[in-house]
């Protein structure tokens, strides 16, 4: 049942999120093990949080906490597209479902914006974290020209809601922006569809 594997994760996450002995570390590591295990396995996804966009990635909201604690979103690239340098401001654990997308980290220097370590690949089953903590600035790109990949996104907020920043590649320049999402309704967690 796909709808079932997703809707264990958003029960298993709400459960994460209540406890209040955890720090931003175990959070991720407990978080880090939950999209592992979604991702293992490409056979869930609903098909319209899939649909990728001819000029721009989508980002789909597959469910949002009604107490903003956390967001579950996938992110669909096509082919060649990236992100703007930008930061998130809250957690993030990103697992690689299809495809695979490169990820550059930056940090803010004296000079602007600039690299602060190697490109990372991310390739099915794989997953990695962001956080201000971490390292929370980075650019996003699919790795490939010519398919669609698509990675799924926990952060520790709405993050559709939350005011965040892009940067000028090259004079550091902060501008502040809202993502929202592509999609207008989420998919029905609790209703196993007739045919996949």
């Amino acid at each position: 049942m796909p709808n079932e594997k997703l809707l264990m994760t958003v029960a298993s996450l709400s459960r994460l999120v209540e406890r209040q002995d955890l720090h931003e570390p175990q959070v991720l590591e407990q978080a880090k093990e939950l999209i592992a295990s979604l991702v293992a396995k490409d056979d869930w996804l609903p098909e319209d949080m899939a649909r990728p966009d001819p000029q721009y990635y989508r980002q789909y909201l597959l469910y949002g906490d009604p107490l903003d604690r956390f967001s579950l979103v996938s992110f669909v690239w096509g082919p060649g597209q990236k992100t703007p340098i930008h930061d998130h401001t809250v957690w993030g654990v990103i697992g690689m479902l299809r495809g695979a997308e490169v990820d550059q980290p930056f940090r803010i220097s004296e000079h602007g914006v600039e690299a602060a370590g190697p490109e990372k690949t991310l390739r099915p089953g794989e997953v990695a974290c962001v956080s201000p903590t971490l390292g929370d600035i980075h650019r996003v790109s699919n790795l490939y020209d010519d398919q669609v990949s698509i990675s799924i996104h926990l952060y520790g907020g709405n993050i559709g809601r939350i005011q965040r920043s892009v940067y000028d590649p090259t004079t550091g320049e902060r501008k502040q922006f809202i993502s929202g999402y592509s999609n207008i309704t989420t998919p029905n967690l609790w209703c196993t569809p007739v045919s996949v």
